[in-house]
């Protein structure tokens, strides 16, 4: 795909029934934790996340998009750079009360090690999967892009389920501080083999001069992002603040896993989000915010959001009772993974794949789609995200489908 910010919940593998439509069994291991309240906040969110990633991943055109739905060129952020950390800490979120849940089972820690090994081996294999596809000539399979969302996925899930597995919540905070710290010192003071501009903190505005752009290099050579070569926006070194990040998602459902009563719970997560914000934007000051870097100001800015976009949710659906709304989003959070993998499928079919004579000229199906039904009558950036949410509402429909049917692929 164009865009490499794909990044769903995790769950998938054998087909199961589900629970009814607002019943939010978190689909972390098919078990709902014992948890005080059964939030329908948390399936709404990663739902509304689903739904953001499929509307930023497949435009009508690459060429005409609102600035919201682009990522930032380099520094700073906009919403489509909140879609791939609030994935990762969702599935912090989940991981705990899952981990939580296989405990209250009876399930020794080996058993526990074992399922998060196995599940994460099953993500990274996934988007093994999706980056070679279609599967046919050789060279896809030997050339591939080794990183990408699905693989950061599989491995912050398995660091951040396997470090907070009988650590206290000290002991997380602790390397929490010191991923985030460590990142921001190896990043800014250590010199970049190889380049002439000293110490880190003179190259962070030059993608492939950064310390994280060499160590890709130096282990991924001929397999990072093909838009880039030099350096991957899901890389070794990035990936390690990323691990933070699933952390941070651990720490926020254990918040919630508490007996609290709702409304301070709620007031944890909002008072928790704000200081992350604040703290991310005066760190940004030294450390920009940076999507493909994963800087540490990033990984605070958007825990932060995801915190108070979290809040504001099961407010609205756990407090206030208004729940009808949060219908589709739930739905969509459901098959996360069937949502990534099969979207990102049908979006090289059509986008690239899958031919058509137009004029005794072969274009891709999209491409006439697109100039047929939406770009003929429509503005250039309307005409893209109208073809956008067409898309959105098309996988909307898949996914119901599943859901009336009772099919939920879990990991």
């Amino acid at each position: 795909m164009a865009n490499p910010d794909r990044a769903p919940a995790m769950q998938t593998a054998t087909a199961t029934r589900t629970a009814p439509l607002l019943d939010p069994v978190l689909q972390a291991g098919g078990a709902a934790p014992a948890a005080p309240t059964r939030l329908i906040s948390v399936d709404a969110f990663r739902g509304l996340t689903v739904a953001g990633m499929l509307l930023v991943n497949n435009p009508g055109t690459w060429s005409a998009i609102y600035p919201p739905l682009a990522h930032a060129p380099w520094h700073g952020w906009t919403p489509t750079d909140l879609i791939f950390p609030y994935f990762l800490f969702i599935v912090g979120i989940t991981t705990h009360l899952s981990l939580s849940a296989r405990r209250a089972r009876g399930d020794d820690d080996a058993a526990i090690r074992a399922q998060i090994i196995k599940r994460a081996a099953l993500i990274v294999i996934f988007g093994l999967l999706l980056a070679s596809f279609p599967w046919t000539p050789i060279t896809r399979f030997t050339n591939i892009r080794i990183p990408g969302v699905l693989q950061r996925i599989g491995v912050a899930y398995a660091f951040a389920a396997l470090l907070t597995l009988r650590t206290t919540l000290k002991q997380q905070v602790l390397i929490v501080v010191t991923l985030l710290y460590g990142y921001w010192f190896a990043m800014t003071l250590v010199p970049v083999p190889g380049a002439d501009g000293g110490i880190g903190a003179n190259l962070l505005t030059a993608p492939s001069r950064t310390l994280a752009a060499w160590t890709d290099r130096l282990f991924l050579e001929g397999h990072l992002w093909s838009q880039s070569k030099t350096w991957d926006p899901e890389g070794v070194l990035s990936t390690l603040p990323a691990i933070a990040t699933a952390m941070l998602g651990v720490m926020a459902g254990r918040w919630l896993g508490t007996a609290r009563p709702l409304a301070e719970r709620l007031s944890g997560l909002f008072a928790a989000g704000a200081l992350a914000m604040v703290a991310g934007l005066m760190w940004h000051w030294s450390f920009p915010i940076n999507k493909s870097l994963w800087t540490s100001s990033y990984v605070l800015f958007t825990a932060g959001m995801a915190c108070v976009t979290l809040g504001t949710i099961t407010w609205l659906t756990d407090s206030v009772g208004a729940t009808r709304w949060a219908r589709p989003l739930v739905i969509y959070g459901t098959n996360p993974m069937i949502a990534f993998v099969g979207s990102g499928m049908m979006a090289r079919l059509i986008y690239s794949l899958w031919k058509v004579d137009v004029d005794g000229k072969q274009v891709a199906i999209q491409s006439a789609i697109y100039q047929t039904y939406y770009a003929s009558w429509l503005s250039p950036r309307d005409a893209s995200l109208a073809f956008a949410l067409s898309f959105v509402l098309l996988w909307y429909g898949i996914l119901w489908a599943l859901w009336k049917r009772g099919v939920v692929l879990k990991v």
